[in-house]
């Protein structure tokens, strides 16, 4: 794929990660973050589908994702799409909004699309402080501007708990403490104790995507931990559950658009961008 590439900033000391990148023929497979995920599409439009519907961020335009958000995405348009994406954590978020407004609620955003030039002003603020590495001042300041800046002019609904039958919820703790072994539809439906179609429309239901996939997110969220660890890839894939490292690499990429590699040298000198695909010293920041 010529002229595609990404390069990846993380923090090392809490949960708040960036990425920018060039896509073209890439796809996304349907996933989701355990953070708020804020996009700002640079050059170009992407489509994706979200919250039941699809949508497209065009130039210009903010992409607003939940925790736990299922969404997938691709290229709009022929050229493909410039984007950079901020990932915060929930509890990074809460702590912001607790000291600047006194009440910790983490917000909720219903439209997947924002036409906000001053919110993505604020994220573009964010994203050059972090990888600029301008001190942590500099980026206490720059995280607290655009932590407030969604919540007042993104966040439109209060949080919502997300409602999970019982079977669905012994069907997923399973997939949690057991994700290394090769589970079954039917085993899973044991467990559940309720029929596989049942299952899968509830699993559906709960968190939009099948078990198989929910299975496989929680394989990836775990491997994604044991990079930061710096484990050896061989290792990581055999200890949760992918058949070796080029099938862990190859959904890996699917899920987050950078290799576990790349993903693994962002955390190694804060503030240094890694790439995985074309290195440019421009890309991150660049226009």
């Amino acid at each position: 794929m010529p002229g595609e590439w990404s390069c990846y900033w993380r923090a090392q000391d809490r949960p708040i990660e960036v990425m920018r990148a060039r896509f073209d023929q890439h796809v996304y497979h349907r996933h989701s973050h355990d953070a708020y995920s804020f996009g700002i599409t640079e050059r170009g439009a992407q489509t994706f589908t979200c919250r039941g519907g699809g949508h497209t961020s065009a130039e210009g335009m903010v992409m607003a994702f939940n925790p736990d958000d299922p969404h997938d995405g691709r290229s709009a348009t022929e050229p493909g799409f410039t984007y950079r994406i901020v990932h915060i954590g929930p509890e990074l978020v809460e702590d912001v909004l607790a000291d600047a407004t006194g009440h910790q609620r983490a917000p909720l955003f219903a439209a997947p699309v924002l036409e906000d030039p001053v919110l993505a002003e604020a994220l573009r603020g964010l994203s050059a402080a972090l990888v600029e590495n301008e001190g942590r001042l500099a980026q206490d300041e720059a995280l607290t501007a655009a932590v407030l800046a969604m919540a007042r002019r993104g966040s439109t609904k209060p949080p919502v708990i997300r409602s999970e039958s019982a079977p669905v919820e012994r069907a997923r703790e399973l997939l949690h403490e057991e994700f290394h072994r090769n589970i079954g539809a039917a085993e899973l439906a044991a467990v559940a104790g309720c029929s596989r179609h049942a299952l899968h429309r509830g699993f559906l239901a709960a968190f939009g995507m099948a078990a198989s996939d929910y299975h496989r997110q929680v394989r990836l969220r775990e491997a994604r931990r044991l990079l930061e660890l710096g484990r050896p890839l061989a290792e990581i894939a055999a200890e949760v559950g992918f058949a070796d490292q080029p099938h862990l690499t190859r959904w890996f990429s699917r899920y987050y658009g950078i290799t576990p590699a790349a993903y693994r040298a962002a955390g190694i000198s804060v503030g240094a961008a890694r790439f995985s695909r074309r290195a440019a010293s421009a890309a991150m920041l660049g226009p």
